[in-house]
């Protein structure tokens, strides 16, 4: 497929973005793409991806505090990702209680424990992704949009109704965003702060219509050997 040229106002662009970083930092959050967005192509798409998915296996350890309109619990975790699309994680509250795991490939789960292991956290698979830095391809038939400008790329996935936006900023402050919308209607926004590595350092997930919040406080991110086929596995009761 041939790439899609378009033309922006790049100094008027590059002020949006600013805006877009700080209304993220405080108040209510700013758009995850700007106006100025324009059809791309897949290709375009796949190398905005690529550099979110981790080239290396790695192990991820978190904290992590979940809060409703009810009540609050928190607890420790980690993240196993195996490049592509393949993702463990295993949560507990304090002293193991209520543990939790699920392994998924891409937008579906091998398996989870409990049932409901991954509805109880997060809403939908691209928002979990989110929560560890990893944008997920657009599926068949959808319409890309997107730009990129200085260190900012964002785009955006539509089909029909329904969208995914993403938005990664590099440097010694990376910030990476993905919001997501059913029939119109905001289900999640995951926002995750990068090291310069481009390591997730903290995730936050907002759900308004709960309204809920998921905060992951990464402890260490290590790049690991290739895991062992157990990992992928149901836990043993």
């Amino acid at each position: 497929m041939i790439s899609q040229q378009f033309l922006v106002d790049r100094r008027g662009l590059l002020s949006y973005l600013a805006v877009i970083l700080v209304a993220g930092c405080g108040g209510a959050p700013g758009p995850v793409v700007p106006i100025g967005a324009a059809p791309v192509s897949a290709e375009q798409v796949a190398a905005w991806v690529r550099p979110t998915v981790p080239a290396n296996p790695l192990l991820l350890r978190f904290k992590w505090l979940f809060r409703d309109d009810r009540s609050s619990a928190g607890g420790r975790g980690s993240a196993r990702v195996e490049p592509p699309d393949s993702l463990r994680f295993d949560v507990a509250g304090p002293f193991g209680s209520n543990a939790s795991a699920a392994a998924v490939v891409g937008d579906s789960a091998l398996w989870t424990d409990p049932d409901d292991a991954i509805k109880k956290l997060v809403p939908n698979y691209p928002l979990m992704w989110a929560l560890v830095g990893v944008a997920r391809m657009p599926g068949d038939g959808a319409e890309l949009l997107g730009l990129s400008a200085g260190s900012t790329t964002a785009w955006r996935y539509v089909r029909g109704a329904d969208t995914i936006e993403y938005s990664r900023t590099g440097g010694s402050a990376g910030r990476f965003v993905a919001e997501v919308r059913e029939n119109g209607k905001l289900i999640g926004r995951a926002e995750t702060q990068l090291g310069p590595d481009g390591m997730p350092r903290s995730s936050r997930l907002t759900v308004p219509t709960v309204p809920a919040r998921l905060d992951l406080t990464f402890l260490s991110s290590t790049r690991v050997e290739p895991f062992a086929p157990s990992i992928w596995l149901p836990r043993k009761r």
